[in-house]
Formats: structure tokens, sequence, C-alpha cells
């Protein structure tokens, strides 16, 4: 009788320890989605824009989660955009704002929602505001397309590789490089090529190189790029 005593007092104790076991059991947590990368509308790459007021239009994000979504629309003098112009908020898909003239701006969009999760940065659109009797524009600032900065090299050379435009089109865009491991006072190892690459010599190892490339537009006209660099393995 003892025995059965023991055994009951013990199933007691472990269920009212232990309990049913299905209220301790946390829900599964919940994940949030960011948003879709918005799409630039206008102004639109490499456009010419006579009036220095522009409406920036893009396509609106999706949500999967149906927050609600608000836009940061970044405008800025260089495609690096450490030069910014303008960094404004927007819960709408377009948004006025007043520029420069004769100044080549450059343009991106992120969305986020209401638990702030971004999306990435949209593609990044360039245009010109016209200036006033300006009959010759500068072209842009060269993009950089390969190597990627800050990479490292393994080989013992590297082609070097960029992009330009300018809004006369009619323009034929010429390049110098420059090149070295001091950024300060790099050398010219490349004058008035119209491709938009370049083999570099013997690579030392271990090493930073530093290059820029100028972009002129044959009417007098150039661009000085910013500066670029990649380590040799």
């Amino acid at each position: 009788m003892k025995k059965i005593l023991y055994i009951l007092v013990l199933s007691t104790f472990i269920w009212s320890c232990g309990g049913s076991g299905s209220e301790d059991i946390p829900p599964p947590p919940q994940t949030n989605n960011a948003p879709t990368v918005p799409t630039l509308v206008y102004p639109t790459n490499n456009l010419l824009c006579i009036d220095n007021v522009l409406d920036f239009d893009w396509n609106a994000s999706t949500d999967l989660d149906g927050d609600a979504i608000t836009y940061q629309v970044q405008v800025a003098k260089d495609a690096g955009f450490t030069q910014l112009t303008h960094t404004v908020t927007e819960s709408a898909t377009l948004r006025t704002l007043s520029l420069e003239k004769g100044i080549a701006y450059y343009w991106r969009v992120k969305a986020t929602d209401s638990k702030n999760l971004s999306s990435a940065y949209s593609a990044t659109n360039q245009f010109y505001t016209e200036g006033e009797g300006i009959s010759n524009y500068l072209p842009f600032l060269p993009i950089l397309v390969a190597p990627t900065l800050n990479s490292i090299v393994t080989s013992t050379t590297v082609t070097l590789q960029w992009t330009a435009d300018d809004v006369n089109t009619t323009d034929i865009l010429t390049y110098d490089v420059y090149f070295g491991t001091d950024q300060a006072n790099l050398s010219i190892v490349l004058a008035d090529q119209t491709e938009t690459s370049f083999e570099t010599p013997t690579l030392t190892a271990s090493t930073t190189y530093y290059w820029i490339v100028v972009v002129k537009d044959g009417q007098g006209g150039q661009t000085i790029g910013q500066i670029w660099n990649f380590v040799t393995d």
C-alpha cells in the first residue's frame, strides 16, 4: 500500500512540474521580407534636362508581407554617391527636386518597409542639367567595370576596364589613364585612346595600385574620374 501511495505522489509531482508541455513551446518566429528593388522611370539615363527643376519618378516596389513602403531618393554629383546633393524620404513614387544648372547628376532609389527592412538600391541613372549658354556638355564621370574597388588581384597583370557616356552623342570620347602606387603622383600610361580598357605592366606582389581615367570629348571638355585601386596578392 505504501508503495502504491509513493508512486501516486511521485507521478503527481512530475506532472505538476512538467505540465502538459504544450504551453511552454514558443510560437515560431515570424519572418519579414524586404521590398522589391524600385526601378527608375525619369530622369532617364544620359538625359539632357532643359529644366533644372525635375520630377524624379520611379516604379513602386512590392512587399510580400503587405507592409507600408517608403522610398529613399539619393541625388549626387558623383557615381559613388559621396557628393550627395539630396537625400529625401518619400511615401509616393514621385518627388520634385531643384538642382543646379550645368551639372552632371546621378540618382538612385531604395525601398524600406515599416519594419525597417530595405531593398538594395536601384540601378543608377545619370543625367545633365543644361546651363545658361552652354554649347558643349562635359562627359559623365567614368564608371568602374574591373577590377572592382579594393579587390585582390592574383595575376601578374590585370586589364583595367571602365565605361563612360556623354549627352552629346556625336562626341567621340577618348581616354587618358594614370596609374601607379602613389595616389598623389600617378603617371600617365595611356593617352587619347578610344578603347575602354588597358592592360597593366607586370605587377609587384603585395602592393596597392591606384588609377584614374580622364574622359575627353574632343570639344575641349574633359572629366577627371575618381581614384580607383586594387591590391596584388
